[in-house]
């Protein structure tokens, strides 16, 4: 098994310092709250007792982010939180939780694989257009003869007015597509 896959042990000592058992030096609470943002499992148990003390630091956690005004919950929800304390539903709302945060990553881990998937710039206004100009740009440029289109441009010894033409065409597709940009800019 990979050490990244392993649980980080941390112990913390008489002294409330915690240590690192891996890197055998001591941390500090964000240290544990980056290598949890890396993906690590992090336990941390009291030396002395042996208690489990993971749950405590971790709401220590999330206390100091939420002290900073780095809101991630909302204040009804954490009314919510202690209030299923004093109710029957102690019972359901951690495992609700879980599966609450669980279906949230699947939702974001799926909304990033289609962000990549679908290219952002095809969906702007005028892409279209200046693809097609690319084309006719390339087009011209090798005397009809493109890579994979599988057409046969005009012969070598066509006059040179048909490639005027097309280069016209171009620039003035090109200067109506800069024309829309602008607009679109402003």
């Amino acid at each position: 098994m990979a050490d990244s896959e392993k649980t980080l042990l941390i112990k913390r000592y008489a002294s409330r310092r915690l240590y690192n058992t891996e890197t055998s030096d001591y941390v500090t609470l964000e240290d544990i709250a980056e290598f949890i943002r890396d993906g690590r499992e992090v336990q941390i148990i009291d030396l002395k007792s042996g208690d489990d003390l993971t749950r405590q630091y971790l709401l220590q956690i999330i206390a100091e982010h939420e002290s900073r005004g780095e809101n991630v919950l909302p204040v009804n929800v954490l009314n919510d939180l202690v209030r299923s304390y004093t109710t029957h539903a102690t019972s359901m709302v951690p495992d609700f939780l879980a599966a609450s945060f669980e279906m949230l990553q699947k939702g974001q881990s799926q909304m990033m694989e289609n962000m990549a998937k679908a290219n952002p710039l095809a969906q702007m206004p005028g892409m279209e257009a200046m693809r097609a100009q690319q084309e006719a740009f390339l087009k011209a440029m090798t005397g009809g003869k493109m890579p994979g289109m599988g057409t046969s441009g005009p012969a070598p010894d066509d006059d040179a007015a048909k490639d005027d033409e097309d280069l016209q065409a171009i620039r003035s597709q090109l200067a109506e597509l800069q024309s829309k940009l602008s607009k679109m800019g402003k």
